[in-house]
């Protein structure tokens, strides 16, 4: 076993991982088995921004006392489609912070010095093995297999990384919406687990009676379904993608997709507000003074402004479509 400093390893997306018992006391699994409504809610919470009502101008609001030092923080952000400006690079990042913390609970950055372009490059790595004792952040890495193309493949063995905490960014979960998504979760579970258990009510066919009568009522099993899916979802404002149903008024879908929709500008407050002190943090690596503050302009809907909406929705003094066309504005 090898210990030393250095920067985090991205094992993960290496050759053949060998996980041995030592190992899986350090690394959990990073995307559990999910069931298809937890697969469902995860994939539509994430989406923190939208095109509807698309305009020119910038979602966010960068003020720093050093631009040329923001400039070289930001504009090496490694994302997944490589936007070119400052505001696509935020809204990327934000959204693959949000991504991670909805699956895993937790995002990892890393500033990479490159000393010869004189340039910083942030780039993600997995939460997969690392933890923080007295403030240090230890990455266990474990045995694993390198492949190369020119030449034979390469054992390498387990390491114990020790990270420069100057320039690991770390992003955590909100309190109160994990444990909203905690709540919910238990019930999402137990929905699928017996999502198709109807099948158990089906009658066996025999030769003697190969149309056997069924006195199960399905209808009834669905409903029950369906109200304790509203009812685990009542904290997220989730709709379970049930945007046809007969059984609720339009009164009720907007009022679901106003608290849905206020979770999600939570969330993604959130995340501005810690990548706003992560920045400034490391920053300080270069500059002792720096800081650096990002928020969202008008441009993007606010919780204030939802919540202002809720309230005339409750005295009948908004249309539905105006709610509609808020909640989806960016």
């Amino acid at each position: 076993m090898k210990i030393f400093r250095a920067e985090p390893s991205h094992w993960h997306r290496m050759g053949d991982v060998k996980i041995g018992l030592v190992d899986s006391l350090f690394i959990k699994r990073e995307r559990l088995e999910s069931g298809f409504n937890r697969e469902m809610f995860n994939e539509d919470f994430a989406i923190l921004f939208h095109s509807m009502n698309r305009r020119s101008g910038n979602l966010f609001e960068i003020v720093s006392n050093d631009d040329e030092l923001m400039q070289k923080l930001l504009g090496n952000i490694m994302t997944r489609y490589e936007p070119h400006s400052i505001d696509e690079t935020i809204r990327e990042l934000v959204e693959e912070i949000a991504q991670s913390l909805i699956w895993l609970g937790r995002a990892y950055y890393f500033l990479h010095d490159d000393r010869e372009q004189k340039e910083v490059h942030v780039a993600s790595f997995s939460s997969g093995g690392v933890v923080r004792l007295f403030g240090t952040h230890i990455q266990w890495v474990p045995k694993r297999r390198e492949r190369h193309w020119d030449r034979e493949d390469e054992e390498l063995p387990r390491e114990i990384r020790i990270l420069d905490a100057a320039k690991v960014m770390r992003f955590d979960m909100p309190i109160s919406i994990k444990r909203m998504l905690s709540a919910q979760n238990r019930t999402l579970a137990v929905l699928d687990k017996h999502q198709f258990g109807e099948t158990n009510f089906h009658p066996q066919t025999t030769h003697e009676n190969p149309n056997p009568t069924n006195h199960f009522d399905f209808r009834v099993w669905r409903d029950t379904q369906e109200r304790a899916l509203y009812r685990a979802t009542r904290s997220t404002g989730w709709n379970g993608r049930k945007y046809d149903s007969s059984k609720h008024s339009d009164f009720f879908d907007c009022h679901r997709l106003i608290r849905f929709r206020r979770n999600q500008l939570m969330l993604r407050d959130d995340i501005l507000g810690r990548l706003s002190s992560e920045l400034s943090r490391v920053g300080k690596g270069y500059k002792a003074e720096f800081s650096i503050e990002i928020s969202g302009t008008d441009e993007l809907p606010s919780v204030a402004r939802l919540n202002e909406l809720e309230v005339k929705l409750a005295r009948e003094e908004v249309g539905f479509n105006e709610i509609i066309d808020y909640c989806y504005k960016r």
